[in-house]
C-alpha cells in the first residue's frame, strides 16, 4: 500500500530555478527531521516518430513519453497526454523500440536527488537535467505516504502534510513554491486504488507545467 503526490518547483515570477534553491530545499527536508536514505534517479523521455514521410508525422501522436521508475525497474510507463493514455509495459520494451526504430527519443530528463524518510512519508527530492548535461530544467519532489492506497482517503492527511512543508519553506524566503497540480486519473481509466501508472501520469503533468514555466521565462526575456 501507498500513495504518491509529484509536485514541481514554481519560480517566482522574473526568477528562474538555480542549485542554491535545490540545496535549501533539502536542507528544509532535514530541518522537519527528515533522515537521509540514499539516491533517487527516475528517467522520462519524450520520443517523436521516425518516418521519411514528413505527411506520416501528423498521424502520430506528439505528446509521447516514456518514463523507468525507480520502484519498478522491470516496468516501462508510456503516457499519451493527448489522448489520455497510459500504458505498463516489460523494461525490455525499451530495447525493442531501438530495435523497431518508428519512434525516437527527442530529449530523456533524469530526475536526480536523494530519498529521506519521515515517519510513515518518504520524501525524494531531486534535480530535472537533460541526459549529457548539468544544465538544471527544474526541481520535483515525490511525497509518499505509505499506510494507504486510496486516492481520496489520502487527500486530507495529503494535504496537511503539504501545509506543514509549505510552512517550513516559506521560513527561508525563497524565490517560488513547490506546486500540486493532480491530473484527473480517471480521464485514464484509472480507479482510485493508487498505482505506479498514476505515478507515470503525475510527472507527465509535472513535465508539462515545467516546460511552460521554462517557456513563460523565455518570451520574458525576448
Amino acid at each position: 500500500m501507498t500513495l504518491k503526490w509529484v509536485l514541481h518547483w514554481q519560480p517566482n515570477a522574473g526568477s528562474t530555478v538555480n542549485s542554491q534553491i535545490l540545496s535549501e530545499v533539502s536542507q528544509c527536508v532535514e530541518s522537519i527531521n527528515g533522515v537521509k536514505e540514499g539516491r533517487w534517479r527516475a528517467t522520462l523521455t519524450f520520443y517523436k516518430p521516425h518516418t521519411r514521410e514528413q505527411s506520416m508525422v501528423a498521424e502520430f501522436p506528439r505528446d509521447f513519453l516514456g518514463i523507468l521508475l525507480p520502484e519498478q525497474p522491470n516496468k516501462y510507463y508510456f503516457i499519451i497526454r493527448g489522448q489520455r493514455i497510459v500504458l505498463e509495459a516489460d523494461s525490455s520494451i525499451q530495447t525493442l523500440m531501438e530495435k523497431l526504430q518508428s519512434y525516437k527519443t527527442r530529449v530523456a530528463l533524469h530526475f536526480d536527488g536523494f530519498q529521506y524518510q519521515l515517519g510513515d512519508f518518504q520524501l525524494r527530492v531531486g534535480k530535472v537535467v537533460p541526459t549529457h548535461s548539468e544544465n538544471l530544467r527544474g526541481i520535483v519532489m515525490e511525497v509518499e505516504y505509505v499506510p494507504i492506497s486510496s486516492v481520496e482517503k489520502a487527500r486530507q492527511i495529503m494535504e496537511e502534510f503539504l501545509d506543514i512543508w509549505q510552512e517550513a519553506v516559506s521560513k527561508r524566503s525563497l524565490p517560488g513554491h513547490f506546486m500540486h497540480m493532480e491530473p484527473n486519473f480517471a480521464e485514464y481509466g484509472l480507479t482510485d486504488h493508487y498505482t505506479s501508472q498514476h505515478t507515470a501520469v503525475q510527472y507527465a503533468t509535472v513535465m508539462a507545467q515545467l516546460i511552460a514555466t521554462v517557456q513563460a521565462v523565455q518570451s520574458v526575456r525576448n
